[in-house]
């Protein structure tokens, strides 16, 4: 589900009702891997790990700055088979899997990742990762050497998504082989499809807790509020004295990596890096600022969080997706009708082989949509790649604002050209256009 759709038990505690009412053994938690900033990544609690089984949290060091997707799935993978093998046969043991980060998800149920080295162990990969090296380069550099070695991979990317880019040459430098066909090679395997290759658990199911968009805002204006009250501030100052003054001090902090990419860490690198030495006034007016700027870019990841399921889930080409059983969280005083017990069903009728009372969403899949067409918007010289994203571009606020500009111009060239200061007769071009404002 994402972020906010739990109450004050949230997805995490939710999780462990289930755990407890079905008797399922233990639960796998994901991915607040990182210690430490336990409130602002809301971690389940000690005494609620207590209750059930957790595995996959607080065990990276917060200085680990290239823990990958990559490393979470081959730590997890290995601890569903290991747990599942050691069941007696009269033992019912299923792993749920909790978490808005629906990309670490993915990767445990679909064959989707690419392995770029073969590892000793599961330990994230040394400092010097090539991809942050690559990230370095300028964004025309970098999508100018992917074009040299893999055409096909670059002409689907954008070349200023500079982490995808990277991770194309990266994939191609260390197995020699371009990244646009190891993914051929995965979505033909049997069970593949358009977007990676097979289902890896075909006996899986996806709870998803959704909300009106309101209501979720709400909410999640109110959970900043509380995780204020709960001591948010103590604990960023005494991370940011830990691990991050230092590097400030020398200019070379990273919010791309690591967890310094977390929300609600750069939200406050002002207000950290000034405390103390600006005014009072000044100093909670960079408090607010920051509050203000993690509401907003929660509300936004909710919203991403909500797109990435219905277009990597409810919306997936092929048969291998799972049954995706929506469950709705927008009246939180309707928690154990709307939410627990309707879960509880599903997954009793689950594990006992029936089929379930609810009916699974489905959404479907648009045939003709191009999610790999270019098209270049001269009024706002962008490209724009996929059906849909050029759709929301044409209706985005920057887009008709540049629109409005130009017919304002228009608009004043044919009222000034019908007669010029020389008594001359201006005519427009035939195709109306102007350059680029």
């Amino acid at each position: 589900g994402v972020t906010g759709t739990g109450c004050v038990w949230g997805k995490q505690q939710w999780s462990v009702q289930l755990s407890r009412a079905t008797e399922v053994r233990t639960g796998s938690s994901l991915p607040q891997v990182y210690k430490g900033l336990d409130i602002i990544t809301n971690k389940v609690s000690l005494q609620e790990q207590s209750l059930c089984r957790h595995h996959m949290i607080s065990f990276v060091d917060p200085l680990v700055s290239n823990y990958t997707v990559v490393d979470f799935r081959d730590k997890a993978v290995p601890l569903i088979s290991f747990h599942a093998a050691a069941c007696l046969p009269e033992q019912e043991w299923i792993p749920i899997v909790v978490g808005g980060t629906n990309y670490y998800i993915e990767s445990l149920l679909w064959k989707v990742l690419i392995n770029t080295k073969e590892k000793a162990s599961t330990a994230p990969r040394p400092a010097g990762d090539r991809k942050v090296e690559l990230e370095q380069l300028d964004s025309a550099e970098l999508h100018r050497r992917l074009s040299q070695v893999d055409p096909e991979m670059a002409a689907k990317l954008h070349p200023h998504d500079k982490r995808k880019v990277a991770r194309s040459l990266q994939v191609f430098e260390e197995t020699g082989i371009p990244h646009s066909e190891i993914l051929h090679q995965q979505q033909e395997e049997e069970g593949g499809g358009p977007l990676g290759g097979p289902l890896k658990y075909p006996h899986s199911c996806i709870l998803w807790l959704h909300a009106d968009q309101a209501a979720l805002d709400a909410r999640l204006e109110k959970r900043v509020d509380d995780m204020v009250a709960a001591g948010l501030l103590e604990e960023l100052r005494d991370f940011h004295r830990r691990y991050n003054q230092e590097k400030v001090a020398e200019n070379r902090q990273d919010y791309q990596h690591g967890i310094f990419q977390s929300i609600g860490f750069k939200e406050f690198h002002e207000y950290l890096i000034s405390e103390g030495n600006c005014s009072p006034e000044t100093s909670a007016l960079l408090l607010e600022k920051g509050i203000q700027a993690l509401k907003q870019v929660t509300k936004r990841y909710a919203r991403r969080q909500n797109k990435w399921v219905r277009n990597r889930f409810l919306k997936r080409p092929g048969p291998n997706v799972p049954p995706v059983y929506g469950l709705e969280v927008s009246d939180l005083q309707r928690w154990e009708e709307d939410v627990l017990k309707p879960a509880l069903d599903i997954v009793e009728s689950f594990i006992q082989g029936r089929e379930p009372p609810a009916e699974p969403l489905r959404m479907e899949h648009d045939e003709k949509e191009n999610k790999r067409s270019h098209r270049v918007c001269e009024l706002c010289d962008r490209l724009i790649i996929g059906d849909r994203e050029w759709a929301a571009h044409t209706r985005s606020k920057s887009h008709l604002h540049h629109l409005k500009k130009r017919r304002k111009l228009e608009e004043s060239g044919r009222a000034g050209g019908t007669v010029g200061d020389s008594g001359d007769t201006e005519t427009s071009d035939e195709d109306g256009s102007l350059p680029l404002p």
